[in-house]
This record gives structure tokens, sequence and C-alpha cells, in this order.
């Protein structure tokens, strides 16, 4: 019963993880492999291409005018132009800024799109390190219902025991069979969730220790830290910026553009070139954009400020759900080190002294502290997880 104890303990306790195989290296590897990911990374690239597409130079102009004359003996005439249109330096400038803050605004969509997807992964990790921990700890369990079967079973054949016994005994044994199972139908379908995030290819994951958790002391301190990394805040924070550029931009486009270039016309003995300009004002093509400009500004103000205030309120909930997770962990290890009778109820049932009926509930009661307190730990992980998603 001496391995009972050590191996709850072992499976409790917050060390290292597996040299071998950790929740990082897998991290890793489904950031390497997962398609989504690949999809949303094609897809930023070509976001990013698209906003910079209205930041060069229209189009030149090339025209050709042949015209004929209408009255016999005079020549017909044709004319050849080449011009180009531009804006000036300072709208050129603009537009060229307010593309480079779109494209900050794809990455950090991104960012947050790749947070999501590796906290999903890192639950399942630690769901896959709970049931692991659960079947090792079952795995000791039916070495101890196969025993106490087998001597049951040879008490009943010289007649120091009852057939009653003997089959509560065999139902023991059933139960932890049972509850076997079910772990290794959760482990595989775990496994299966951890193969579609990792592209389709098989993942080896077989940690069975939760890896110790160095919780911040101070919320408010440790806020301001997440607050900087978070990628959601950061996105509409980049918003904000973005609509300040829109809006100088719109308040620019209200200056004429230019256009110059070159002209020949060629008619009956006379030939002309020479040098071409224009310049177009926009009387009513910008009409309302700079008020629609000012009012997706502080739209994007109100985001950021909604945005700041829920994340805040929601780190505060997880952080403070997150201690009392840790200190419910840490009850039940100490209780589990401190409170545990299976090796005198060994005893006892081979004395005797207590019957095998008796000797299942009360080591019943042993496996459900055990269960509970692995159950608790798994929250308690969670909990960080989700809490600090942004150091993913």
């Amino acid at each position: 019963m001496k391995k009972i104890i050590v191996t709850a303990m072992f499976v409790l306790a917050t060390g290292l993880l597996s040299a071998q195989t950790t929740v990082s290296d897998v991290l890793d590897t489904i950031e390497q492999n997962n398609t989504t990911l690949k999809a949303l990374r094609q897809t930023a690239e070509a976001e990013k291409l698209e906003n910079k597409t209205d930041i060069y130079l229209p189009d030149p102009e090339i025209g050709f005018n042949y015209l004929w004359g209408s009255l016999s003996g005079i020549d017909n005439r044709h004319d050849i132009s080449a011009t180009q249109s531009f804006d000036i330096a300072t709208i050129a400038g603009m537009k060229s800024r307010v593309a480079k803050e779109q494209n900050k605004l794809v990455e950090w969509q991104y960012k947050a799109d790749r947070m999501n997807i590796l906290l999903e992964a890192k639950m399942y990790c630690l769901d896959m390190v709970y049931y692991n921990a659960l079947f090792s700890e079952l795995s000791i369990r039916l070495n101890h219902a196969k025993t106490i079967q087998a001597s049951l079973k040879n008490r009943l054949d010289s007649g120091d025991a009852n057939i009653l016994e003997y089959n509560n005994a065999q139902m023991n044994l059933a139960t932890v069979m049972g509850e076997m199972s079910r772990v290794e139908t959760e482990r595989s379908a775990i496994l299966s969730q951890l193969t579609r995030l990792n592209g389709g290819q098989q993942l080896s994951f077989d940690v069975n220790q939760f890896a110790a958790i160095d919780l911040p002391l101070d919320f408010n301190d440790w806020y301001l830290q997440a607050e900087a990394k978070n990628p959601v805040l950061s996105y509409v924070k980049q918003e904000v910026e973005l609509s300040q550029k829109e809006l100088a931009l719109n308040k620019a486009s209200w200056l004429p553009n230019f256009s110059a270039g070159y002209m020949s016309e060629t008619v009956t003995g006379q030939k002309y070139k020479g040098l071409t300009v224009g310049m177009s004002v926009p009387l009513w093509s910008n009409k309302n954009k700079v008020k629609q400009a000012k009012s997706a500004k502080l739209a994007a103000e109100s985001r950021e400020y909604d945005a700041k205030q829920q994340f805040y309120s929601q780190l505060e909930i997880l952080y403070n759900r997150t201690i009392g997770l840790r200190d419910v962990a840490a009850n039940y290890r100490t209780t589990l080190s401190a409170s545990n009778n299976t090796e005198l109820l060994k005893k006892a049932l081979e004395a005797g002294e207590i019957s095998m009926l008796d000797y299942i509930l009360e080591i019943g009661l042993y496996y459900n502290v055990v269960n509970q307190a692995l159950q608790a730990e798994l929250d308690y992980q969670k909990a960080f997880a989700e809490l600090s998603a942004v150091e993913l």
C-alpha cells in the first residue's frame, strides 16, 4: 500500500515535466504544423499587400486622337498625349502611413488568433496530463485489486472466506478495470484533438506530472505586464492610432491633386508639342468623409476603453479564482500526506478484522480523495493557463 501513497504524492506534486516531452514542446510543434495558423498567416500577408495597393501613383494615361477633316484638301489631324496624375507629397506620405498602421492591425489580429489556438492546445495538454496521472494511479489500484482478488480466491478455496467476500473482490476489480477503460477512451479522444491541431500529424504525449506554477503575488503589478502583451488590447489600441491617421488623411484629401504630361498635335503644315498640366479639385467626392472619420475615431476610442475595462475585470476574476483553486489543491495534497489509512486497512483485512465490503468502502474514501485532488490540480492548472494566455 506504500506504493499507492508514494504514487499519489508523486502525481500531485507540482514538479517539472518529463524531460522527454513537455507542454511547451507540444505547443511549439502545433504552432509549426497547425493548418489554421498557416491559413491565417497567408491571409494576413495577402491583407498586408492589399493595404499597400492604394499608396502608389495611379497608372499613367496615354491618349491618341485621329480626326478627319470635313472639307476636301484639308489634312487629317492627329494628337498624342501622355499624362500622369499625382497627389501632393503630404497626402502621399499620409497614405503610406495609413497602410503601415493597417498592416500593424492585421498582425495583431493574427497574434490574437494564434493565442486562442495555442490556448486551446494547452488546455488539451493539461487534460492529457490529468488523464495520464489518473491512469498511472489506476494501474496501481488494478494491481492491488488483482492481489486482493487472488488472495480471496485462495481463502475461498481453503474455506477461510465466503463467496460474498470473493464476489465483492471481483466487483472491486471490475470497477477499477472499467474506470481504466474510460480513462483510456478519454486519453484517445484528447490525443485526436491534439492531432487535429497539429495539422493531422500524430503526437506522443505521456507526461503525468503538472508543471510548477509561478503565480504572481501582486495582481496589479502583473496586470500591467499582461496588458502590454495582450494582442486584443494591442489591436483596439492600434485601431485608435489608425483612425487618427485616417482622419488626418481625409482632412487632407480636400487638397487638389495634379497631373502633368506631354502632348503633341499635328495639323496641315503645323506641328505642336509641349507640356500639359491639370488640377482636380475634390468638391463633391469627399463629402462626409471627414465626418465619417471622426465618428470612426470616437468608436475606436470607445472600443479601446471597453476592452481595457473588460480585460481588467476578467483577469481579476481569473486571478482570484486561480488563487482559490491553488489553495484547494494544496489542501488535498496535505490531507493525502497526513491522513492515510490504507496500510492499516490492508493489515485489518488480512487479519480478518474487517470484511471485504468494509475494506472496499474505506479504501474507496481514499481513492475518492486522490481523484478529487487530481481534479483540483487540473482546475488550478487550467485557470492559470487562461490567466497567463498572453504569455503563449
